[in-house]
């Protein structure tokens, strides 16, 4: 008889992933509120999933940094605070300047009609007004720069940081008036990366970071901004 007990439960495997990217999403879009406690048995009824997989989802969660163990009430989504938003921002300048200067230097013509291709996905997602739509393309632009860059460590880096980031992310995302002015710079960025400009490049990505960070600072300081009319940016 063939030994069973390294034998992968695909079914099981698929319901946690599933689970674990819808919870992603609903924190991310504030469904669930900074601070918010996550209590199993209404978790399980609202996924359709067993109180095992909540858990190993709330665990991962907890890895990621989206979740937090509050002593004495058990899971809550975490809170983003300005230290922390401090660091994610600087490593974000810092990366993506780098690789928006060795993609002006080196890309390929055809790594460059890549990043162009990307870019229009990311624009058709901010007209739809959907925050996880705008997330996803942001994250497959800048796959497209990092790899176009030949910058796969720092890649590997910023997608460590890639949750805790869209956490941050959807709060600029969300704000006032954000829409516009992110399309501007991500023009500006493409521009200088067209034209052959490596430090037109750098300077241009890293402006558009800093006022993410602005952005984000001020929404840490004011609260969730689940209540502001949603707009597009990043």
């Amino acid at each position: 008889m063939a030994d069973d007990t390294l034998r992968i439960d695909r079914s099981a495997k698929t319901l946690r992933t599933l689970a674990l990217e819808r919870m992603r999403e609903a924190i991310m879009d504030f469904h669930f509120q900074p601070g918010e406690r996550l209590v199993e048995r209404p978790l399980c009824d609202q996924l359709g999933v067993s109180r095992s997989v909540v858990r190993e989802v709330l665990r991962q969660l907890e890895t990621e940094g989206l979740v937090q163990m509050i002593p004495g009430h058990g899971p809550a989504v975490a809170k983003p605070d300005l230290g922390r938003t401090d660091e994610i921002y600087e490593l974000r300048a810092l990366l993506e300047g780098i690789a928006a200067r060795a993609c002006a230097t080196s890309a390929t013509d055809d790594q460059i009609a890549l990043l162009d291709a990307a870019l229009t996905k990311l624009l058709e997602a901010w007209a739809s007004g959907v925050p996880a739509e705008v997330m996803r393309a942001t994250a497959s632009f800048y796959e497209v720069l990092f790899e176009a860059a030949d910058k796969r460590i720092a890649w590997e880096i910023v997608t460590g940081l890639n949750v805790r980031i869209n956490q941050l992310r959807s709060m600029t995302i969300l704000s006032q008036n954000r829409r516009e002015p992110a399309i501007a710079e991500m023009h500006a960025i493409m521009d200088a990366i067209r034209s052959r400009k490596p430090e037109a490049a750098e300077a241009a990505a890293r402006r558009h970071v800093e006022t993410a960070w602005q952005i984000a600072r001020d929404a840490l300081r004011l609260g969730s901004p689940q209540s502001r009319p949603a707009g597009s940016g990043r």
